[in-house]
């Protein structure tokens, strides 16, 4: 069974937004896997250290995991565990999906185990019920949340008032959450699963494309200050050799 999972994940990662498996051997005990090196590190990490994400950053890296999503629903594979834990940050800054533990291969898009992590249950999950692919938008609510204001939305002092909160959608937006971005959550953290947006309305939802122009804009600028930068120092270098080259050695008599 195991071996199987492994071969789905293979499957699944030809995608810029996906850690790409290059190849797996075993022996008796264990299964071993051999994984893309994620040059920027662990996105929980990153968050903890940002504390929140400018709305730029986040709206760039939730366009990137819709499209790893939309990818991994086309292959009838649900994540089923959506959170920073299990998100890489690739050489360029890109999101990349990490952990497909709890990932499931669907092709009847129905399942009934209950998995994931606490606060990102989804409330199909919470209340016993089956649940389809559209836990992984629910998902990306919460993450798109979290991104924002660097805490899930129903998170609680304990496990049975988390469950409340899911089950009656119990939360507070921080004043510095604009409407945008509320608007893509509120449309994600949808009771009824087929009322979650989906993920390619996600993709071209506005706040989303106005985030990722943004964000790009952003690194554009920056890397024209960097080249700019690059420039002054080298034409400095060049002037300075050029100095040194006609004042000569200071010979003494």
């Amino acid at each position: 069974m195991e071996l199987v999972l492994i071969l789905n994940n293979k499957v699944i990662c030809s995608h810029p937004n996906i850690l790409r498996m290059h190849t797996y051997f075993w022996d008796e005990k264990r299964i071993y896997l051999v994984l893309e090196y994620a040059l920027g590190g662990e996105m929980y990490k990153l968050l903890q250290k940002k504390r929140r994400f400018d709305e730029p950053t986040a709206g760039k890296f939730m366009y990137e995991i819709a499209d790893a999503l939309v990818y991994c629903h086309s292959k009838n594979v649900i994540h089923r565990d959506i959170k920073p834990e299990n998100l890489l940050i690739g050489s360029k800054g890109e999101l990349k999906i990490a952990d497909f533990g709890w990932s499931v291969h669907a092709p009847g898009n129905t399942r009934d185990t209950m998995c994931g992590t606490l606060d990102y249950l989804p409330p199909e999950m919470v209340t016993g019920q089956s649940h389809t692919a559209a836990v992984d938008l629910w998902a990306i609510g919460i993450l798109c949340f979290e991104f924002l204001t660097g805490k899930p939305p129903f998170e609680a002092d304990d496990q049975s008032k988390t469950y409340d909160n899911i089950k009656k959608l119990r939360m507070t937006y921080p004043s510095y959450v604009t409407e945008g971005a509320r608007d893509l959550i509120k449309h994600l953290l949808q009771l009824e699963p087929r009322s979650r947006m989906p993920l390619s309305m996600v993709l071209e939802h506005r706040w989303i494309v106005t985030m990722v122009k943004k964000k790009t804009d952003m690194v554009e600028a920056e890397k024209a200050k960097l080249a700019e930068k690059h420039k002054a120092e080298e034409r400095y270098r060049v002037n300075k050799q050029l100095n040194d080259s006609r004042q000569g050695p200071n010979l003494e008599d």
